[in-house]
């Protein structure tokens, strides 16, 4: 998933930070594990306390295939490894095109460690998770973390020079479609797999994963036809990512038509939550806030109407509008807040830290010829008009929302 949301993010990018943006996403699969296998695995995981664990299975201390558990241990370290190592890669589209990539070299692990395990831990293990509110694969841990996160940070950061009056579409939706259906198909594991076993519950969390992704996507879609009169594979593509972070806290508890209703709720309010962005004056770059923040907060409150523990056998609380009271709903909505406000305090802490230090924001002429050379001494395209860094150089009004007239010659092919 990870690559995925590289070229995702790497074909909505300016086609002159592509390569930055790839490696932003790819730092977090080089430093992530190696941080989670010595401390965060164990700090995450622990029954040691309510708020956090300890350094028992630091090191992989004490794991291996030969145990009482075959080895259980270990598959459950690896496969977390791997929300550990997405969580923070989400970060990076808000911040592109203008942030340090020795500022994100450091903030990533940093914001792992310090964040994202607390939180986790919180919610599975810990005290949120205790006092009933549900997250099946990681909405509330994960993508409301992320995302409350990313607004910290470009607030810390600034917008872009020139935003809001000049934006960018999309280089190569090519990218962006191949990256959705990278993610798709990995977020199948990332749902079904949170079953932590081949069973019904794994393989209803596998349809409703391929429903509410289908529902907001057609969602969103009908919504930017009605109101700007066009479907759009960037609006298909968003829409698909909206529902399948809607539906991930709910995966494994909702069943019947809800994915669908969940899928398509999130389809429209994030089709119009992007558009905030510009109205409230926070930069984020690719639309991490409007659907990761709000698809991941809409999909974790639906679950206070939609649970539905007697299909699944469950022991988890029932939803509203299947017998339960607001119980349910008033901890999903705890758990969200506890998430919020420690995930944004922190990462501004961090991103403060940054940037009284080694700073954290490009010159301001890197930041126009491009980060692919300024900061990696690359470029993703070898023509004459990349190697002078005016490729991507085009103004438009932003991610979601400006004609193809808007857009330079060599992205539209003319």
């Amino acid at each position: 998933m990870t690559p995925g949301l590289a070229l995702f993010y790497g074909g909505m990018d300016r086609s002159r930070n592509v390569l930055n943006m790839l490696m932003m996403n790819f730092w977090c699969l080089l430093i992530i594990p190696i941080l989670w296998v010595v401390a965060g695995f164990s700090l995450a995981s622990v029954d040691s306390s309510q708020i956090i664990g300890n350094f028992d299975l630091a090191f992989l201390d004490g794991m291996s295939i030969t145990g009482e558990d075959g080895g259980a241990g270990l598959l459950t370290m690896v496969f977390l490894g791997m929300f550990a190592v997405i969580t923070p890669a989400l970060i990076s589209g808000a911040v592109a095109d203008r942030m340090k990539f020795a500022a994100w070299a450091i903030f990533a692990p940093v914001w792992m460690l310090l964040v994202f395990v607390p939180v986790f831990k919180w919610v599975y293990g810990g005290w949120l998770g205790d006092r009933g509110s549900l997250d099946f694969a990681g909405g509330t841990a994960i993508h409301v973390n992320a995302g409350i996160a990313a607004l910290a940070a470009v607030l810390v950061l600034g917008p872009r020079k020139g935003w809001p009056r000049e934006g960018h579409r999309p280089h190569s939706m090519p990218l962006v479609m191949l990256g959705t259906g990278i993610l798709w198909f990995g977020w199948f594991g990332f749902n079904a797999g949170s079953a932590l076993a081949a069973n019904g519950q794994a393989v209803q969390a596998f349809l409703n994963t391929f429903l509410a992704a289908a529902a907001a996507g057609l969602a969103w879609a009908i919504v930017e036809r009605i109101r700007d009169g066009h479907f759009t594979n960037l609006g298909a593509a968003s829409g698909i990512v909206a529902g399948l972070v809607a539906i991930t806290p709910g995966a494994g508890f909702v069943a019947g038509m809800s994915p669908i209703y969940i899928g398509a709720i999130a389809g429209v309010v994030c089709c119009f939550a992007v558009g905030l962005k510009t109205k409230l004056g926070y930069d984020d770059a690719l639309d991490v806030v409007g659907v990761h923040f709000v698809g991941g907060l809409v999909g974790s409150l639906l679950i206070g109407f939609f649970a539905d523990p007697d299909f699944f056998g469950g022991e988890f609380m029932e939803g509203l509008f299947f017998g339960g009271g607001l119980e349910l709903l008033g901890e999903q909505a705890l758990a969200n807040l506890a998430a919020i406000v420690y995930s944004f305090i922190v990462t501004t802490i961090i991103m403060l830290a940054l940037k009284a230090t080694i700073g954290v924001r490009v010159p301001e002429a890197a930041e126009e010829s491009g980060l692919d050379l300024a900061e990696h001494a690359e470029t993703a395209y070898h023509s004459g008009a990349a190697a002078s860094g005016l490729l991507g150089g085009g103004a438009a009004s932003g991610v979601h929302g400006a004609s193809a007239a808007d857009r330079p010659a060599f992205v539209t092919g003319h």
